[in-house]
């Protein structure tokens, strides 16, 4: 997955430098980089799938704050499964905008439309051209945040290597422990697919701290846990990087 997400929590939005974490799956908040601000993510997530082989992926967007509700995101990954070399993915172009900050209900509310193109060759990429769209509801407990998403992308061309319809559903939370140390807690889901390249559904827990070294720069690190189906085991790490305005 491209996706790069977990929850920002209790950041001090009066900043327009405040790192906004938005990884490491496929949860993320409604809130958005300031206008003209530019922000990296970048991790890494090893994988233990079921059957004792193993992947390795080094997801990354590059997040540019276009304006007070918009902000444009470039994703690439650089990935290898097992048996093969370190290659180039599929890379993407999203566009998330808030349409709420504080609506009944869903709270902030934001849609994030995007494209991911079969720029990877090979095992290194799906081979379809894939739209989505996420719908985003974010909400303050105090200094704990919840983020609730429903993801839909639609592929074409062979769909032999990547379903037709392949939704997600996540819930996830995070907040301060002490000092420059949080959390963040994650619930996701894949329901099943048809199709030649259709899967069981599958649901799966992640955990692991997080250090905000600056305001601008946040570290984290975790565990991702299968409850059912073939969602990996997973380990991960990563790094967010606000380079300030330009």
């Amino acid at each position: 997955m491209l996706s790069l997400t977990s929850i920002a929590y209790a950041q001090d939005r009066s900043d327009p430098r405040a790192a906004m974490p938005e990884r490491p799956t496929v949860a993320t908040h409604a809130w958005t980089v300031a206008p003209r601000y530019v922000e990296l993510e970048t991790g890494a997530e090893w994988d233990r799938n079921r059957d004792r082989t193993s992947a390795l992926s080094t997801p990354t967007i590059v997040k540019i704050g276009v304006a007070r509700r918009a902000q444009l995101g470039l994703q690439a990954t650089i990935n290898a499964a097992s048996g093969t070399s370190l290659g180039i993915g599929d890379a993407g172009i999203v566009l998330k905008y808030r349409l709420a900050d504080r609506a009944p209900v869903v709270g902030a509310f934001a849609v994030l439309p995007g494209i991911k193109f079969p720029s990877g060759p090979g095992d290194h990429g799906t081979g379809t051209t894939d739209a989505s769209i996420v719908l985003i509801s974010s909400h303050s407990l105090r200094d704990v945040a919840l983020a609730l998403n429903a993801v839909q992308p639609r592929p074409s061309g062979d769909t032999a290597r990547a379903p037709r319809n392949a939704t997600v559903w996540t819930i996830s939370t995070g907040g301060p422990i002490a000092g420059s140390v949080g959390f963040a807690a994650e619930i996701f889901g894949f329901p099943a697919t048809s199709g030649p390249a259709g899967v069981p559904g599958s649901v799966a827990i992640l955990g692991g701290p997080t250090v905000t070294l600056r305001p601008w720069a946040v570290i984290d690190a975790g565990v991702i846990v299968r409850l059912r189906g073939e969602q990996p085991h997973a380990v991960y790490g990563g790094l967010v990087y606000n380079f300030g305005k330009f």
